[in-house]
């Protein structure tokens, strides 16, 4: 071997002893250190060298600064998995709970000495709590809502990133006792904000190139999920409405029908169903057209569903039937709400600039079942109903019937006067 190779040698070796003892290099990136020494000694044997550039100084502070090569390629790595796993969540997932809460994870894993971080929602000038983790593997627990003259809602407002260095000392803590730093960064969709993703750190300074990158890389999955979520509640809003009156259609109310029947069942409660149908109505759409029928469908409809309590439900089951679902109601007050939509349908005027529409008078025929008396599921519940308010057209029209229990007879209620 050479003089000079044998120079060269000592400086290699001498650089791997450096790394070596260097204990602040984290022990997977001194691996790759250590095997770049390696390949860098396997070229400089095989290729031309110049004593010029080979001083023990030169090249083993070459080789040292590989170090921050090697960081800000294992930073890139780690934001491109992130972003993976988040694709993943977000391609797989219309949950938007469940893409947050993901956001949050990655957040809190890619940042050093992160204490927590959270999401919140920002609708109408107002910030709902979206998702949150913390540094004990604590989630989605809530401490407080953001205060009004705090960083998240200054972020919202101003809709721009904020950082606080040392929130012992800045004017956004004031009526705060708080120690480290913090990074709020407005969610925006199309120039609008909606929501604010906060990062709390145990430390204070700055928070590096990197992370601000990431950070705002992870703030845009949020915002994919948030959008998502909102298109979603949209086309789901729209199948399960009725196209003409607006009300849910009967998609909505099988949906419903269900849902009453798992909380019935949970809570050992009871519910009604009322099916209801307006009388007359086929002479309208005969003498007026169907363009003026779908007119008093809408407007009728609607003045019913305007005059019930909030927590009932009203869904048009197709044609002229309407359907009524009443929460914790039995016989009484299911008899109750049925005398008072038969009185309301009797007394209404229809909105109209013809004489001879004024004159339109409608009236309404129900059948009343309820769970568990009548049914135990939600198909035969709602047969029970259709099957009381057929007896009631039948034989008692403009008032309404109550099935008995399923194996007994129909129980009519006469016409009220």
């Amino acid at each position: 071997m050479t003089p000079e190779k044998q120079e060269r040698l000592r400086t290699f070796l001498r650089a791997r002893e450096i790394i070596e003892k260097d204990t602040s290099i984290p022990i997977e990136e001194k691996e790759g250190v250590l095997k770049l020494i390696q390949v860098l000694i396997e070229v400089a044997e095989s290729a031309p060298f110049s004593k010029q550039d080979a001083t023990e100084k030169s090249l083993t502070q070459e080789i040292i600064s590989k170090h921050s090569l090697l960081s800000l390629v294992k930073q890139q790595a780690d934001e491109l998995d992130a972003l993976k796993r988040l694709g993943v969540n977000v391609a797989s997932s219309l949950d938007q709970q469940t893409v947050l809460d993901s956001v949050v994870a990655e957040a809190m894993r890619l940042v050093k000495n992160s204490r927590a971080a959270h999401i919140f929602l920002y609708n109408n000038g107002a910030l709902d709590f979206g998702a949150s983790l913390n540094d004990e593997g604590t989630r989605n627990s809530l401490i407080g809502m953001p205060r009004p003259n705090g960083l998240t809602y200054e972020t919202a407002r101003r809709g721009e990133q904020l950082i606080v260095e040392d929130m012992t000392s800045h004017p956004l803590y004031d009526d705060v006792q708080r120690e480290g730093s913090i990074i709020g960064i407005p969610l925006k969709f199309n120039n609008a904000i909606v929501g604010v993703m906060n990062l709390s750190r145990s430390i204070t300074g700055s928070f590096s190139r990197s992370e601000i990158r990431l950070l705002g890389l992870l703030a845009d999955q949020a915002v994919v999920a948030v959008s998502n979520a909102k298109l979603h509640k949209m086309v789901t809003e729209q199948a399960n409405t009725d196209s003409i009156t607006g009300l849910p259609n009967r998609r909505a109310l099988d949906e419903k029908l269900q849902e009453e029947v798992r909380y019935a069942a949970r809570m050992k409660s009871q519910f009604a169903v009322v099916m209801m149908d307006l009388d007359g109505f086929k002479s309208v759409n005969d003498t007026y057209g169907h363009a003026i029928g779908d007119d008093i469908l809408r407007s009728a409809f609607n003045y019913l569903a305007n005059n019930m309590r909030s927590d009932d439900f009203l869904a048009r089951y197709g044609g002229d039937e309407l359907t009524l679902i009443m929460r914790s109601s039995g016989i009484d007050a299911a008899a109750s709400v049925t005398d008072k939509i038969i009185d309301l349908i009797k007394n209404y005027v229809f909105p109209t600039n013809s004489a001879n529409h004024s004159k339109i008078k409608l009236g309404i025929t129900a059948g009343i079942a309820i769970y568990p008396a009548h049914a135990l599921n939600a198909g035969d519940l709602l047969r029970a109903a259709d099957t009381a308010l057929y007896q009631a057209k039948k034989r008692y029209r403009g008032s309404y019937v109550v099935a008995n229990a399923v194996t007994g007879p129909l129980n009519p209620i006469s016409v009220k006067k």
